[in-house]
């Protein structure tokens, strides 16, 4: 996704004004750009892609917020730093359940508020312009309400009340921006409103655009689902669960060509971006742009990486095949790893373990992410595989949901899962739905299922969190005396900025 000059001209101004305040990154629009700005269809497009690339830079939050504080990291016991002596540097607040507004670990509520802005300032613009086709000004509509509700909705799982922004700041009284978060109920209103708005604008048109790195109403059509799940587990019931079933088997109709592929690793691959299983990802580039989030928390420095062996290779890491260059702060717990059975694939894809190796016996030290192992370039690594935010096994195993909430069977949907997943070892007696331990419970069956499958797509905390407060008591370490914690503090610096706001309940304020 390259910014061509109109992107960075007008991101620039905007990044000029965006200092004269912090307030919730609700960014003034710069009178300079909006009088040269707006004035071609050329400008509308680049502004879009802008829109884009300023959402890929979120991915590091929406990872954080989406499972940093589930069960899949940590330390493991006996040792408060990683298996290669790295300290975690805070990090470890999210999955120990210690966040306070001083060591919140995502802050500013996860800078969206800025796109929020950009995405504000769209909507203005392309309702009030005439230079656009009709097909381009609908289907922009569908993208900037579908992504505002996916920003919103991000939030409310996350700290519940928020802010509520949909005109754009177009002055810099820094005072005005002083604003009040609104209840859930009103939030999660603006979300459902956002998603029909979407819909609606796309109308029959369920084309991708950028190899399927910008959103568009499959994508909206996924947050729908999502969305109706939330509040068919809270109050929405069966009424709701029909929505969101609705919304998937939409897609299955009128995208024929999404589907799993057949080896679960070339999800992911760099050579085969936008492939028939993405609905939604964030696009990187060789040159262009890297997941540096990937190399600044999750993987391990290649100096202390080489001191360990893989078992399943039976070598030594090294430098030139093993160069993660990282600092791993966020190591994957070994328990994580072994829930794994394996003959299932996706372990390997997406976890990778070190041990070590003493008198000929192997014994594990600790584990890490590699699902996204980017590629060589020179003998340097550089993590260029796309963020999926949203794929078919997404949706199967969000239809599945939807059918236990209804009373219906969902085994086809998770058995596609599961089949893919063991490959030549699947046997669905032993391995399929409902022949698992686990299945007895269809909703820890689902749980265990997106577990397995979505580890690193920033899912696990929120898919707890969905199902019910009694799973996140019994999956991770917040204690059900403490259920403050199922949401998020705010930071202090948010509380300074914008003395409007009021603490998340349960934790301490200024």
């Amino acid at each position: 996704m390259k910014m061509n000059k109109n992107i960075i001209t007008i991101l620039s101004l905007l990044i000029i004004i965006s200092s004269c305040t912090k307030q919730l990154d609700l960014t003034p629009v710069s009178s300079i750009s909006d009088a040269n700005y707006w004035k071609t269809a050329e400008q509308f497009d680049a502004f879009v892609t802008g829109i884009h690339t300023q959402f890929r830079t979120n991915n590091a939050a929406f990872l954080y917020l989406g499972e940093l504080r589930s069960d899949i990291y940590g330390t493991d016991p006996g040792s408060s730093t990683t298996f290669t002596g790295e300290a975690t540097q805070g990090l470890e607040h999210a999955w120990q359940q210690t966040l306070d507004l001083d060591n919140a670990v995502v802050g500013n509520f996860g800078g969206f508020y800025y796109n929020i802005d950009q995405i504000n300032l769209l909507i203005s613009k392309i309702n009030a312009s005439n230079v656009l086709t009709a097909a381009n000004r609908n289907y922009y509509l569908g993208e900037a309400h579908g992504m505002r509700a996916f920003y919103y909705f991000q939030m409310l799982r996350t700290w519940g009340n928020v802010v509520i922004q949909t005109e754009p700041v177009t002055s810099i009284d820094v005072a005005s921006l002083a604003k009040a978060a609104s209840p859930e109920a009103e939030v999660i209103q603006l979300i459902k409103s956002d998603i029909d708005s979407s819909v609606n604008n796309f109308a029959a048109d369920y084309s991708f655009r950028n190899t399927k790195s910008f959103w568009s109403k499959s994508a909206t059509l996924m947050l729908k689902a999502e969305v109706y799940l939330w509040t068919a587990h809270r109050n929405g019931g069966t009424a709701d669960a029909t929505v969101a079933k609705n919304a998937l088997m939409d897609i299955q109709t009128n995208v024929p060509s999404l589907t799993l592929l057949p080896d679960f690793s070339d999800v992911f691959a760099v050579t085969n971006k936008g492939n028939d299983e993405i609905i939604f990802a964030s696009r990187y580039v060789l040159n262009e742009a890297s997941m540096q989030f990937v190399a600044s928390s999750f993987v391990p420095q290649t100096g202390l990486i080489t001191n360990y062996y893989d078992s399943a290779e039976n070598r030594q890491f090294n430098t030139a095949t093993d160069n993660w260059g990282g600092l791993l702060r966020a190591p994957v717990l070994i328990s994580t790893f072994r829930k794994f059975d394996d003959n299932d694939s996706r372990k390997w894809t997406t976890i990778q373990p070190a041990y070590n190796l003493t008198s000929g016996a192997y014994t594990i030290a600790g584990c890490f992410v590699k699902k996204y192992p980017g590629e060589q370039s020179a003998s340097v690594r550089y993590y260029t595989n796309d963020f999926v935010i949203y794929r078919y096994a997404d949706l199967l195993l969000m239809l599945a949901e939807a059918k236990v909430l209804l009373g219906e069977d969902p085994s086809s949907e998770i058995n596609q899962v599961r089949a893919r997943a063991y490959g030549n070892h699947y046997d669905e007696a032993v391995n399929g739905y409902p022949h698992q331990a686990i299945d007895t419970n269809p909703d820890e069956a689902i749980l265990q299922e997106r577990l397995y499958e979505f580890i690193f797509e920033g899912k696990r905390w929120y898919d707890l969190r969905r199902m019910g407060d009694n799973y996140v008591y019994e999956h991770t370490t917040v204690l059900p005396s403490e259920s403050y914690k199922l949401l998020w503090p705010i930071d202090r610096t948010s509380l300074t900025n914008n003395r409007a706001l009021v603490q998340t309940p349960g934790y301490t304020t200024f």
